[in-house]
């Protein structure tokens, strides 16, 4: 009996080993395929803002075809990157850009910085097309560096229905938006953003946006919006005014900031109003740029009835006096001539106390005769460093630029770079786990782009390896047209399109339809 028992157990213990080594066999004969790039013996900060793991990644095609936690593993590949010491992230996502894909398909300035996806179509802004499937066909066939994206924007549609600059649209034109809007969210746009502090948008009211925001809702889109008024005294009567219209789809308050605004405590009182929205179940979220300065038309400055429709000569010669007063005022209020930087046209580099000085006048008379409303874009120096860290610490707030290839302004070149250069390695204001959440994952997640955004089998092989210690922004409002450094590999869709400081002459973004 014994006997038996003992050659009973041998038997079994044949068969187990037979058994282990059959799956074994299997699995080493699963992983003789040959595979487009190995990604070896990386620092994985997946997009999710759970602690890093190492991997190696394996790329097939434009997608993550497996992630190996077994970082001794074999694998055949046609090319291998060792990424001993450094970080693996998802490309980051520009939740808010600008640009022409047309123009600018190479959209250097965004790749430097690590950015692999962009959102066009900003503050109430988008291609001028009745038909949007015809821009969107074209920039694939332009075949642009990075993933392109785009909202469907407000003040394009007022000016496309009809309803232009009037202040409640008629039914006709009203439909005509509604339609417009429809048709661009079936052909692939997000949502619809707004961009109310400009003209025509400005003259929107309440039901307008409302009935737009339910179409939003009714396409599973969001709405970004550039709100009203950024200034301190207006920013929660501008977020209250775009929660209603989160009744009828998720909203996104575009560039959060308060203008004047300064210290924490005031930063706390936004985020709690927003706080407060998503316990009724209002999706609420928030983008941001990590600079001081904004950036936008020189129109900013002036009232709305020195803008268009208005005949701005007319104004001059009729309302001279009552132009100087409002612009000399709303400049000293937003910290004087000194913190309004002219940033393009025959004035580029220099501030409004400067050309003051060198014109011999006032700086009211300087914008009235020399610059006009339509004459120049500016940065104005009027936000609050401690107030704008609180925002960005939120872990609803995610990271754009709200830059573009020809913008001269930092941001445009730097922002991305600037996160993890000060944020996360000089200042310890983020790890580098949420840090790159808020650059990946978040968005991916709030906007509803697929299979991008994390690192995950399946998904797109948008992906960046760096030593986060290495990452600079170069860009100063000096020179600001200076591309950020360090990241030493950028995957777009499965091809290495930077290495190094050396770019490839091929692109590999396509344009992203929402489905």
């Amino acid at each position: 009996m014994t006997s038996f028992r003992k050659t009973k157990s041998i038997v079994a213990l044949v068969l187990l080993a037979g058994t282990i080594f059959s799956c074994q066999n299997t699995q080493k004969q699963a992983d003789q395929r040959e595979y487009d790039l190995l990604i070896q013996k990386a620092m994985v900060v997946d997009g999710t803002g759970e602690e890093p793991y190492f991997a190696s990644l394996l790329i097939s095609g434009d997608s993550i075809a497996k992630i190996d936690k077994d970082t001794a593993a074999t694998y055949i590949a046609k090319r291998t990157i060792n990424a001993n010491g450094m970080a693996v992230t998802p490309g980051f996502i520009d939740t808010h850009a600008h640009g022409d894909p047309m123009k600018t398909p190479e959209f250097r300035n965004f790749l430097a910085m690590g950015i692999t996806t962009i959102f066009l179509g900003q503050d109430g802004t988008s291609p001028y097309f009745e038909d949007i499937k015809v821009w969107m066909d074209s920039v694939e066939l332009v075949k642009p560096s990075v993933n392109v994206s785009v909202f469907a924007g407000h003040n394009t549609l007022r000016m496309m229905s009809g309803a232009k600059y009037d202040s409640i649209p008629s039914e006709k034109h009203m439909a005509n938006m509604e339609k417009l809007l429809a048709n661009a969210m079936d052909a692939g746009c997000y949502g619809m953003t707004t961009g109310l502090e400009y003209n025509p948008g400005y003259y929107a009211q309440s039901e307008e946006l409302n009935r737009l925001a339910k179409v939003v809702g009714e396409k599973n889109g969001m709405i970004m919006s550039h709100m009203r008024n950024e200034d301190d005294q207006f920013v929660e009567a501008s977020i209250k005014e775009l929660l209603v219209q989160g009744k009828y789809c998720p909203v996104h308050v575009s560039h959060i900031k308060v203008v004047y605004g300064k210290n924490k405590e005031r930063a706390h009182e936004i985020l709690q109003l927003l706080d407060s929205a998503r316990t009724s179940d209002t999706k609420v979220t928030a983008d941001f740029y990590p600079y001081t300065a904004s950036y936008t038309t020189i129109g900013i400055l002036f009232p709305e009835w020195a803008k268009q429709p208005y005949d701005y000569r007319e104004v001059v010669r009729t309302r001279r006096n009552e132009l100087s007063t409002y612009l000399r005022n709303r400049v000293n209020l937003r910290n004087g001539p000194e913190a309004t930087l002219i940033g393009s046209g025959k004035y580029k580099g220099k501030n409004l106390a400067q050309l003051s000085k060198e014109l011999n006048k006032p700086f009211e008379d300087v914008l009235i005769d020399n610059i006009n409303p339509y004459g120049a874009e500016g940065a104005y120096f009027i936000m609050n460093e401690s107030l704008q860290e609180e925002f960005l610490k939120d872990p609803y707030v995610m990271i754009c630029t709200d830059g573009s290839p020809t913008m001269n302004h930092p941001r445009s070149f730097g922002s991305f770079a600037k996160i993890i250069e000060t944020y996360v390695v000089n200042k310890k204001l983020l790890t580098l786990q949420e840090a790159v959440r808020k650059m990946t994952g978040l968005s991916a997640e709030t906007i509803g782009v697929a299979k991008r955004g994390l690192i995950r089998e399946g998904y797109k092989a948008d992906i960046l390896v760096f030593d986060p210690k290495s990452v600079k922004e170069h860009a100063t409002f000096d020179n600001p047209a200076q591309l950020a450094t360090g990241f030493q590999f950028i995957l777009v869709n499965g091809k290495v399109v930077k290495e190094g400081e050396k770019y490839s002459e091929a692109s590999n973004g396509v344009m992203l339809r929402k489905r």
